[in-house]
């Protein structure tokens, strides 16, 4: 190509006025989360205000302790989610900054390579193998250009590009055709040069109007948060009311307001839920910083427990289910013989096959950049060394190339050499009929050639043909047709499986998780796909069908399919769509552009961290470092697991403000001295509560919870055997620990011993709700052969609680408690035991009842 006349481009002068007009050539950062930005959006969280609320509610009624207490846990919770988040975002803006594409133009009749986000509208770009087109825009000239437009469309196959034949063309096309005169931003070389001329930048690119998408769609709340929400309010109500009648009757009673008041503030303490938002928002960030460790990242923590409840997985094929690389799968001779590569089988290279696959290295780019033919090079390297490639290294040259042709999909190559004087080698490949045409195959041999592509499309198999001639003159002819070809045989080419889908798949049929693939690519590719991966590929529907269903027959229809093949980007949404509109709990996967509306829509957004756009990302709420399916069920378990400990977590803390308020109401009701005051309440609430939940976070899977189907989404947080369950133990607790306090009263036990082993009596009631409730469905024994050391380290604290309430004279002081003898100690610590091997009785009753 040429810089004369009209390749002179734009000068440096309309450049600069137009990169001010228009602005750069990047897409526009919409949130972008900064530390501050983060901060404001944890500190609006409800639940976590009424946490802030109610420590400043307790500081004004002079309970500093009370109050310091609560406003140190808030401060906790939000460190956790803040360092988590931050460090999310900056993993991601260090992704973001390592794809952008510098970019070759003509200014002022100059090349000069410049910066991406600086091309502007009407620059001439002049592109080649490897280059990244920085802007969109229709071609000039071209010699053999095939770009890769898998960021825009999701397949994984070059497509040809030609030169416009009059001029600027007046209708655009949308990207993913062959022959088309135009280039998209983001899409990537792989063959050929080109010249263009620059038509849309940044938020006008075919990429921008995507991401404009972006704005008019909401994010899916969190469920959990939801329910949460109303369940704290509800339990605050239920406590100010509690309160309120306490403080009545206790002053009506007994005629001592300010004793009175106490109790109230007391009694409502111990029902009042402060423990809820500090348990969700730690089981979020915790989640959030384990899912980290194997290779997703969380942008918003609360994503993670809506990720457990998938019902639907919606995956595209290219890089997700496959490797992103194509590899020659299978070698087929004229003659029928055929030569395959499974996955854990290596080609052995012989005689013809050995041939076969030579003459496709002679014909492909020696620095290949084409994804078939970086296959060709790898099984050269692999499986026969420098013997495929033994005339190039014995002093052979490439003479001349012959490039592939719209009208004819075939590319030869010319190799000869000087030194040897023999006749020189013309190799060529290209689509199995343009190798026919150049064969001159009869009626017959093509017959012949038909069935074997069909069998081989069958398995899904992208196929070239491959031949070859030789060549004795000194001219080379102008025309690749000149040659006389022999047809040598088809090589199968095919996007390998990734080694981790199959097991990864399985996993989902028995978890109830249904995976739907939605592709671009053809039929024939995503059947044969599917069935390798394990999806159901019985019923598919293809883009066109899609097309000519109204919403009422998609919802119909879409329950029972399992593959979607050449389907558009705006597609995708509305398929996403239907899903939610049935029901369906829908994670879906994407990385490139196209996929950025439907990752938004979507429950879950999942983004590729590795290949995926930014725009893609920017919309997920989960991002995968690896980019492998596999990890999308790791962390689907691990929502799970999340959800079930903080159901324990939950239903536990349920349990423990039963006794709590029982033990301050029973002062009330008996007539004996005041038991707790609002510190003994908000050291048991605000210390052994949230501990004892952080060993509940840190507990191992339960066993079937790969086999359980997923939860609805209309279900409680509270499902009615679990609050049953809580209760139960709750007022069985209380009736342990009340009795034994009125019969210590009834003993004429001192008012300071009494309180010191009703104290005692409650904290080891909630030991034992803690060891009967970390596992479901496993017994004691099972349960303490798994590793948890943040139980081991709360039952220490407990002991350490308990030890320094009664030997440290300043803290038991504080706490208004007298030693008590070593004999009522033993007998509260065997009611106890006895009371946690109880449950333990029970449990198995209501273990398979409690996980539904």
């Amino acid at each position: 190509m040429q810089d004369h006349g009209l390749i002179s481009g734009l000068t440096e002068g309309e450049a600069g006025e137009r990169l001010r007009s228009d602005g750069p050539n990047e897409l526009a950062r919409h949130g972008q989360r900064t530390s501050l930005r983060i901060i404001l959006d944890v500190l609006r969280e409800p639940m976590l205000a009424l946490l802030l609320v109610a420590g400043a509610i307790y500081l004004a009624l002079g309970d500093l302790h009370e109050a310091l207490v609560l406003v140190a846990f808030a401060g906790l919770s939000i460190l956790i989610t803040v360092v988590q988040e931050t460090r999310t975002e900056r993993a991601l803006e260090a992704l973001r900054d390592l794809t952008s594409p510098r970019a070759l133009v003509i200014r002022d009749g100059v090349r000069k390579r410049i910066a991406g986000r600086e091309v502007v509208r009407g620059d001439l770009i002049v592109l080649g193998e490897g280059d990244r087109v920085p802007a969109d825009a229709w071609l000039l000239e071209c010699d053999g250009l095939q770009a890769d437009e898998s960021l825009l469309t999701g397949e994984s196959v070059a497509v040809r590009k030609v030169a416009s034949a009059s001029g600027a063309p007046t209708s655009p096309a949308r990207p993913g055709g062959d022959d088309l005169p135009f280039v998209y931003s983001g899409s990537l070389v792989v063959r050929g040069i080109g010249l263009a001329k620059v038509t849309a930048t940044g938020a006008a690119s075919e990429i921008g109007r995507i991401g404009q998408v972006l704005s008019t769609l909401e994010t899916e709340a969190p469920r959990l948060r939801a329910q949460t929400r109303r369940m704290v309010l509800w339990f605050a109500a239920i406590g100010a009311a509690a309160s309120l009648v306490a403080i009545l009757l206790y002053g009506l009673l007994r005629g001592s307001w300010l004793d009175a008041t106490l109790a109230g503030i007391a009694l409502g303490m111990s029902l009042l839920p402060e423990e809820f938002p500090v348990v969700l928002t730690i089981f979020m960030a915790m989640g959030a910083m384990r899912m980290s460790r194997q290779h997703v990242l969380t942008r918003q923590a609360a994503a993670i427990e809506t990720l457990g409840s998938a019902s639907v997985l919606c995956t595209d094929k290219t890089g997700t289910l496959t490797q992103n690389r194509m590899r020659i799968a299978e070698l087929r001779l004229p003659d029928g013989r055929l030569l395959t590569q499974g996955d854990d089988t290596e080609f052995l290279l012989e005689a013809e096959f050995h041939q076969l696959a030579e003459l496709g290295i002679l014909a492909s780019a020696q620095q290949a950049v084409d994804p078939m033919e970086i296959a060709f090079h790898e099984l050269g390297d692999k499986q026969a060394g420098a013997s495929i490639k033994q005339r190039q290294n014995a002093g052979w040259t490439l003479n001349r190339h012959y490039p592939l042709d719209p009208a004819l999909l075939a590319m030869t190559h010319v190799w000869g050499s000087d030194q040897t004087g023999e006749e020189r080698i013309v190799a060529t490949k290209g689509a199995p009929e343009a190798i026919a045409d150049l064969c001159a195959m009869s009626a017959e041999e093509r017959a012949s050639l038909k069935r074997a592509l069909d069998t081989m499309a069958d398995r899904g198999l992208r196929v070239l043909g491959v031949a070859d001639a030789r060549w004795s003159s000194a001219a080379l002819p102008p025309s690749q047709r000149d040659f006389n070809f022999t047809f040598r045989g088809l090589v199968g080419l095919a996007d390998p499986l990734r080694p981790s889908v199959p097991a990864a798949m399985r996993q989902c049929r028995e978890a109830g998780v249904r995976v739907v693939m939605i592709t671009g690519d053809y039929p024939q590719t995503a059947r044969a796909i599917a069935i390798q991966a394990g999806i159901d590929a019985d019923h598919m529907l293809t883009g066109e069908d899609l097309a000519a269903m109204d919403e009422a027959e998609l919802r119909e229809r879409i329950g029972s399919v399992g593959v979607f093949a050449r389907i558009m980007p705006e597609q995708k949404l509305r398929l996403v769509e239907a899903l939610k509109a049935s029901g369906e709990i829908v994670a879906m996967t994407g990385d490139g552009v196209n996929d950025a509306p439907s990752l938004k829509a979507a429950h879950i957004g999942i983004a590729m961290g590795g290949r995926g756009t930014d725009v893609a990302r920017e919309a997920a709420a989960i991002v995968l470092l690896d980019d492998d399916f596999g990890s999308i069920v790791k962390a689907i378990r691990m929502g799970r697991r999340i959800y079930d400990n903080l159901r324990k977590a939950m239903g536990f803390i349920v349990a423990v403000h039963i006794p709590i308020a029982g033990l301050a109401l029973l002062p009330l009701v008996t007539g004996m001295p005041l038991l707790f005051g609002p510190i003994h309440i908000a050291f048991i609430e605000m210390i052994i509560d949230p501990v004892c939940s952080l060993a509940f976070e840190a507990e191992t899977d339960e066993r079937n919870i790969m086999q359980r189907p997923p939860r609805r989404a209309e279900t409680p947080l509270f499902s009615r055997p679990l609050l049953v369950w809580s209760i139960i133990q709750g007022l069985a607790v209380l009736a342990v620990s009340a009795g034994l306090t009125l019969y210590l009263w009834d003993k004429g036990l001192p008012a300071a011993q009494l309180r010191a082993a009703s104290f005692i009596a409650l904290v080891l009631g909630i030991t034992s709700l803690i060891l009967v409730n970390r596992r479901f469905s496993a017994s004691l024994l099972s349960a303490l052969r798994r590793p948890n050391p943040a139980l081991w380290a709360v039952m220490a604290g407990v002991v350490a609680i308990l030890l320094t309430t009664q030997f440290v004279t300043p803290m038991a002081g504080l706490f208004g408690f007298a030693r008590i003898t070593s004999g009522t100690l033993l007998s509260i610590a065997l009611i106890s035991i006895g009371t946690f091997f109880l449950f333990e009785k029970v449990k198995p009753r209501w273990g398979s009842r409690l996980l539904e």
